[in-house]
């Protein structure tokens, strides 16, 4: 059976920011805490060892495959921070063009600082993001 990796913990999220070698990312991370945060309404937790989430969702695929993820998160990586939004959802690509400085993978969103990006524009993909989840994954 399939066992899902990134699962939430109760490691520190300030010890796992404190632990960021670079003091400019970790400086980063503090910004984008207080950004998600706020936006958010919810608490940051740990997700697996380097995913800073906040809230959840239990999704479930036609597939069968199911489990549980952030809402929203971000990772402070070595090359690049990582940032979690919703995959599939059209607004996030509307948004995404008055963004700032990034590059798209499947399913996150890479930026080298925050200095790149349009804060106002961050909050909206967050706030997007959540109503995009909450409508795709009623809760059950």
């Amino acid at each position: 059976m399939y066992e899902q990796k990134t699962k939430e913990t109760d490691n520190s999220v300030i010890e796992f920011i404190e632990g960021v070698d670079n003091a400019k990312k970790r400086e980063d991370a503090y910004k984008l805490l207080g950004v998600f945060t706020e936006t958010t309404g919810y608490d940051a937790k740990m997700w697996g060892p380097s995913i800073i989430g906040f809230g959840k969702y239990h999704y479930k695929y036609a597939s069968g495959h199911e489990g549980d993820a952030p809402l929203v998160g971000f990772s402070p990586r070595k090359a690049k921070i990582s940032l979690y939004f919703a995959t599939g959802d059209t607004q996030r690509e509307k948004l995404l063009e008055d963004f700032g400085k990034h590059t798209t993978g499947k399913a996150c969103v890479y930026i080298n600082k925050v200095a790149d990006i349009d804060i106002e524009v961050l909050k909206a993909l967050i706030t997007q993001s959540i109503t995009f989840l909450r409508e795709t994954y009623p809760e059950q």
